[in-house]
């Protein structure tokens, strides 16, 4: 079979061209140049450019009853068309020997031009998935295009790692496997796998799925899932393998990589892969993730808000200078003396902290079930519990409730304003990986030494909360972070986000996605002008991404799918406690700040007899 050749054009839209209106002469010979901006001409995010240069054509007629002609112009600069925030402006019209009142019908022309330039190319017959193998994207290589149907089933190993089984994974159903890797700089090498269903089944759909941390691994589970609910889907290794963080160590673009450049990467790439297997693009993307996968999820929505009409994002990492200051913060103040100091509060010890808690916050909302509905409106304090006598197991000493409070409030710069929020009242039970020791957090003390200082042998006993913040901010900020509250581009797209997040996450701290979503609200001009495209739900009792004392069951795709497609906002989204396979409780989820409020009668394991609203306990 030939090979086939993609283009891929960045512009998505007509913006506006400025003539003067002028009377234009018949029969004068012209010629036109149409620059058409095409991705790989710069690799920077929309967020950090105003328009960039890129591929051109040119439209030319001898004379008036000749026929247009187009050739691209190899080499050519770049100054007729550019692109700013995925919109296409024309800025230099060349016309030989025509007087500048002529360039109304030009301009007219050009627009015209400009719409055939970038409309989509017509659906074309559905290819092999084999035939995938031959098809040519710049900076893009395919290794393998292989389809699976059962009882022949493709089957994935899946690696060691702290988030995700290991061993194999069975895909049961049938699949065209494309796997490839992109590399936009010399240094990148982004792995990433798309999975298609036959056209038969297909939903008409893309989804994405994220990662977890720093790993760098594809997450097959999540895709599985993907597959299973009809969707074309791809998943990342966000360029380079390893479960630790050494692979960043003097290796910046390979950081840009992982911060955001390989889910662009991939999500262009998958659609023109997944427009050429089917004849026709999909009519939807989606991104699914949560924590790393979370911040991805945002990251898309602030850098590039055309790559998908709606995400979920869960538990985001958004914060990571912050984040993983506030995380190595905690395993200082519990580890820095070693696990024998006064000041270090043993794991055994985490259950009656933990008690005490809910003996002050659990009945708050009327119902007494082992969660607390909304920790910020609980003021527990942990000098409840202190020690009256002798050191014993039910009780802290002074130093370790002081640990609790430096726990629960936070990392905070000198003048006492929050660095990054601490753990909430309820997360009491999953301390142990940030301040149960021996050892801190490996992910945190990382980031530092790999990322930040490049430097192997730096000792988390030697951090400075002030100084190493700041360091981090000034170094990697700008690159990292998905902070930006200016989510416009995102809306105007058409684009929804829902999130959530757990109030016991023991990983990423409750409120940065509270404050996250606030600074949104704020920059758009209030709730109204937000929760049309935006809106946060609050898990209770649930721990990183899932799982704890509450219910962490629920469909977040479905009530996305809902609101882009049928313009359906979620009111409230139903999720259920499953043990062992067997539902044992269901409560609505609400839309923040709201929480569910029991109606005062009935079963209070069943979400009917509940309402979302505003609380007043």
């Amino acid at each position: 079979m030939s090979q086939q050749v993609v283009d891929r054009p960045l512009a998505h839209k007509f913006c506006s061209i400025a003539c003067p209106s002028r009377p234009f002469l018949t029969g004068t010979p012209f010629r036109l140049e149409l620059h058409v901006s095409y991705r790989k001409q710069s690799s920077a995010p929309l967020s950090n450019r105003n328009s960039f240069p890129a591929v051109a054509f040119a439209f030319s007629s001898d004379q008036t009853q000749t026929p247009l002609r187009r050739k691209a112009l190899a080499g050519k600069a770049a100054r007729g068309v550019y692109v700013s925030r995925g919109e296409l402006e024309i800025v230099h019209i060349k016309s030989g020997g025509i007087r500048m009142r002529h360039r109304l019908v030009l301009c007219l022309a050009a627009a015209l031009l400009v719409g055939f330039a970038i409309l989509p190319a017509p659906a074309a017959a559905q290819q092999s998935c084999e035939s995938l193998a031959s098809l040519k994207i710049t900076n893009l290589t395919i290794t393998l295009a292989k389809a699976y149907n059962p009882p022949d089933n493709l089957v994935v190993t899946m690696p060691p790692s702290p988030v995700a089984p290991r061993g194999p994974l069975k895909i049961p159903v049938a699949v065209c496997r494309v796997v490839a890797f992109s590399t936009p700089t010399s240094d990148s090498h982004i792995t990433f796998e798309l999975w298609l269903p036959p056209a038969s089944s297909w939903n008409g759909k893309f989804e994405a799925v994220g990662n977890g941390g720093f790993i760098g691994q594809i997450g097959y589970t999540a895709m599985l899932g993907g597959l299973q609910r009809d969707y074309a889907v791809a998943g990342t290794d966000t360029g380079h393998t390893g479960a630790d963080e050494t692979w960043a160590l003097n290796h910046p673009e390979k950081l840009v990589d992982w911060s955001y450049r390989a889910v662009h990467e991939m999500t262009v790439d998958s659609k023109q892969i997944l427009q050429s297997f089917y004849g026709t693009p999909a009519k939807l993307a989606y991104w699914n993730g949560c924590s790393t996968g979370g911040k991805q999820g945002l990251t898309e929505a602030q850098r590039y808000p055309t790559d998908f009409d709606g995400i979920v994002a869960g538990a985001p990492a958004n914060y990571i200078t912050h984040l993983q200051a506030g995380s190595v913060y905690m395993s200082w103040v519990s580890l820095k003396n070693g696990t024998d100091a006064p000041n270090y509060i043993p794991p055994a010890k985490y259950p009656a902290l933990h008690k005490a808690a809910l003996a002050a916050c659990d009945a708050k909302d009327g119902v007494t079930d082992g969660v607390i509905e909304d920790p910020t409106r609980c003021n527990f304090n942990p000098k409840v519990i202190e020690c009256s006598g002798a050191d014993g197991p039910d009780c802290l000493t002074a130093p370790q409730v002081k640990t609790a409070e430096e726990i629960y409030e936070g990392a905070k710069w000198a003048n006492g304003k929050q660095i990054y929020p601490g753990m909430e009242p309820g997360s009491e039970l999953a301390w142990g990986m940030m301040a149960g020791g021996p050892a801190p957090t490996g992910i945190g003390v990382g980031f530092f030494t790999d990322m930040v200082f490049s430097n192997p042998n730096w000792d988390f006993r030697t951090f400075d909360l002030q100084r190493d913040t700041k360091t981090a901010d000034s170094k990697l900020g700008s690159t990292v972070n998905a902070i930006d509250p200016n989510l416009k581009p995102f809306k105007e797209h058409g684009g929804k986000i829902v999130m959530y997040h757990g109030w016991a996450d023991q990983l990423i701290a409750p409120l940065n996605s509270v404050n996250y979503y606030t600074s949104v609200i704020k920059f758009m001009g209030g709730a109204n002008n937000t929760d049309d495209f935006y809106r946060l739900f609050m898990v209770p009792g649930m721990t990183h991404c899932q799982g704890g004392a509450g219910p962490s069951t629920f469909d977040m795709l479905g009530a996305l799918e809902q609101w882009r497609e049928h313009d359906t906002p979620p009111a409230q989204i139903t999720a259920s406690r499953v043990v062992k396979g067997v539902v044992q409780e269901t409560r609505p989820l609400c839309p923040y700040p709201q929480a569910a409020i029991y109606k005062g009668s009935g079963d209070t394991n069943d979400a009917a007899n509940f309402v979302c609203g505003n609380p007043n306990w």
